[in-house]
């Protein structure tokens, strides 16, 4: 009953509940699928040792050959604007540290801060883990987005920026199958535009569940609504790329702009809501700052000894 009960309350705390859900429902569920079918990174990598590590490594998203090739975006070069891990961790810290003063903000200003949070925290979580793989395994874990706030367009955004180890896992499980039994049935024409919605659709799905596991309350189908809206616009922009010659595109800082003001805008309608509603904002912040300030009291430990070490 006791292990029973600090589940309960670990699913009751709202960044525990979502990191579960999603390395375990999302991840660990998908990763199994395409194992049962002989592919993934399951199927790619040595058998494990052990049952513990079979599930270490189903659960989280290891990097395969097939992650590597991504077409890149030839009609815009972006300039590069990299952040390591501790400068990531420095952002986040100070973004946390600004939601005391959030009543100052226009609620615009505050989702457009929830969204870099979300990124810098989905970002510092997968890093802190490949750390870890990498240095007792040898296994590297795919990078959990490259550089989001440079994409040019929602093709850009969401198929080689935004949450890769999503969209390479839904590339696997969802867009490849639909799109052969399409071709099979209605031709090649139809295929990519319906496997791309059936890839949203699930994606909005998933969200849900997850929303679910951090809100206990009905799904209103708002963020199902933010990804097939987004799907729909992206399928729109690929055919309007396929109509416009490359003269008639803007220039990679106007893409951008359009691109992230599209996805706050969105956001702010249908992603976000869901969670404000039930006080999740509020709860995740203070479990952040709440850890936060525990690495912040090691850290001061461990400069503490290590200035005693020293003097001694």
């Amino acid at each position: 009953m006791a292990m029973e009960d600090e589940i309960k309350t670990i699913f009751k705390i709202a960044l525990p509940a979502g990191v579960i859900s999603l390395f375990v429902t999302w991840i660990g569920s998908f990763n199994l699928l395409l194992f049962s079918f002989g592919s993934g990174p399951l199927s790619s990598q040595p058998p494990p040792k052990s049952l513990l590590l079979f599930i270490l490594l189903a659960c989280l998203p290891i990097k395969t050959q097939s992650s590597n090739h991504r077409n890149p975006d030839k009609s815009s070069k972006p300039k590069k604007l990299p952040l390591s891990l501790p400068t990531k961790v420095l952002l986040f810290a100070i973004l946390v540290a600004l939601t005391d003063y959030k009543h100052y903000f226009h609620p615009k200003v505050l989702l457009g801060q929830y969204g870099c949070m979300l990124y810098l925290f989905v970002d510092i979580l997968v890093g802190s883990c490949n750390v870890l793989m990498r240095t007792a395994l040898g296994i590297e874990l795919e990078s959990p987005s490259d550089e989001p706030y440079l994409s040019t367009s929602l093709q850009d955004f969401w198929g080689r920026r935004w949450n890769l180890m999503i969209t390479n896992i839904l590339r696997n499980t969802v867009y490849k199958p639909v799109r052969s039994a399409v071709e099979a049935s209605l031709g090649s024409e139809w295929a990519p535009p319906l496997a791309v919605l059936a890839v949203f659709l699930v994606s909005g799905l998933m969200h849900e569940l997850i929303y679910y596991y951090m809100t206990r309350v009905t799904p209103t189908w708002e963020v199902t609504l933010f990804f097939v809206l987004h799907g729909v616009c992206l399928v729109a922009e690929v055919d309007l790329k396929k109509v416009l010659s490359p003269k008639w595109r803007w220039h990679w800082a106007v893409s951008v702009l359009m691109t992230l003001s599209f996805i706050i805008v969105t956001a702010s309608w249908l992603f976000f809501p869901p969670l404000m509603r039930n006080g999740v904002d509020e709860m995740a912040i203070g479990e952040c700052k709440e850890l936060l300030e525990f690495i912040n009291k090691k850290l001061e430990r461990l400069v503490s000894w290590t200035s005693l070490a020293l003097g001694g």
